[in-house]
């Protein structure tokens, strides 16, 4: 244990906020070399490595969490740079997001490296999950090997997060004609733009999701008119929509400008839905260790996979991006151990 509760109090030591994580990507590259790992690789300020009898002709099972942060809010007591060890907590920045996770995952694919599997493990500490970057797992995921299904690293109480929602935002413009207000002159933008939001905020789908499911829309930001007497030719609104494995986040958006006159376009369709079958293995071996399981209301790096995939790891999603951020090290502890198990109870 001691060797990983040093690797989390550099990590928090060396500031890695996303876009910005150079130093700690040559931190874990120099940590598993330290521990016999051969053919570190360095995609950016991605880290990977592969198991030692590595064999195309087994699945393989990736390992992921992520080794930046976000930038420390403004109501931080402690130096969120400094690790600090206080009644079995650790404080600093990235401790419990994800720091827990990543040297958890670390010591887990470290103790099976050299053991004999029936599919092959693939350890990736990612970067840039923290803003949904281009250069992280998005990045990264081509160029590894091709995985069959992932365990991501994020803090869950050690529950087993089954999916999450996508996030995608739509910018809705709706287009009327200017006019007095006193003469009833014009088409009035902003009326229009308000039935559009009432069949937004009333749009039943077809399918629903049997894990995840109703798609959510909230339409969460509205402008228009530029004084009191002119109506408005154009009326902006933003929605937010949580979208589930029913759809793709592109149907999404077809289906939804189909049903309303304004013009909708996605900020992006990336951040897409993750759910996995309840008969995968993966989830298999978590019941078997009697594991809680959940639908996750956070996005992660899940949503850049196309592979089955869970989410699981020490800490707690409700201390992160908070101030004074902290892990137990008992958490990590238990990680590894369930970790461990996890593993090596794959049963295919």
């Amino acid at each position: 244990m001691d060797k990983y509760i040093s690797l989390l109090d550099k990590l928090i030591s060396t500031p890695s906020i996303s876009r910005t994580e150079d130093q700690t990507t040559d931190l874990l590259v120099s940590f598993l070399q330290e521990q016999g790992i051969q053919d570190v690789h360095r995609d950016k300020n991605n880290v990977w490595a592969a198991c030692a009898k590595f064999d195309d002709k087994k699945p393989t099972l990736l390992l992921n969490s992520h080794h930046d942060t976000v930038r420390p809010c403004a109501s931080y007591t402690r130096d969120p740079f400094k690790p600090t060890h206080e009644n079995g907590r650790i404080y600093g920045l990235g401790s419990n997001d994800a720091g827990a996770s990543v040297v958890s995952l670390t010591a887990t694919f470290c103790q099976l490296y050299e053991t004999e599997l029936p599919f092959n493990i693939i350890l990736a500490l990612s970067a840039e999950e923290e803003v949904t970057g281009e250069n992280g797992i998005r990045h990264l995921l081509p160029s590894l090997p091709k995985i069959d299904m992932a365990i991501v690293g994020e803090p869950t109480c050690m529950r087993v997060a089954l999916g999450e929602r996508g996030l995608m935002v739509l910018d809705g413009i709706a287009h009327g004609v200017s006019g007095h207000a006193a003469r009833n002159e014009g088409v009035n933008a902003l009326y229009l733009a308000i039935d559009d939001i009432n069949t937004l905020r009333n749009y039943k789908f077809e399918k629903e999701s049997s894990l995840l499911g109703p798609i959510k829309v909230s339409v969460t930001q509205i402008q228009a008119g530029t004084q009191h007497n002119v109506v408005p030719d154009e009326c902006r609104f933003v929605a937010d929509v949580r979208t589930t494995d029913a759809y793709t986040n592109a149907e999404t958006a077809a289906i939804l400008q189909q049903a309303v006159k304004s013009q909708l376009t996605p900020r992006s369709t990336r951040i897409h839905a993750s759910a996995i079958a309840e008969t995968h293995p993966l989830v298999t071996a978590a019941r078997r260790l009697g594991l809680e399981t959940f639908v996750s209301p956070t996005t992660s790096d899940m949503s850049q996979m196309n592979f089955p995939s869970i989410k699981i790891g020490p800490g707690d999603s409700a201390r992160s991006h908070s101030a004074d951020e902290w892990v137990e090290i008992e958490e990590i502890k238990q990680g590894i151990e369930t970790y461990i198990e996890l593993v090596k109870g794959l049963n295919f």
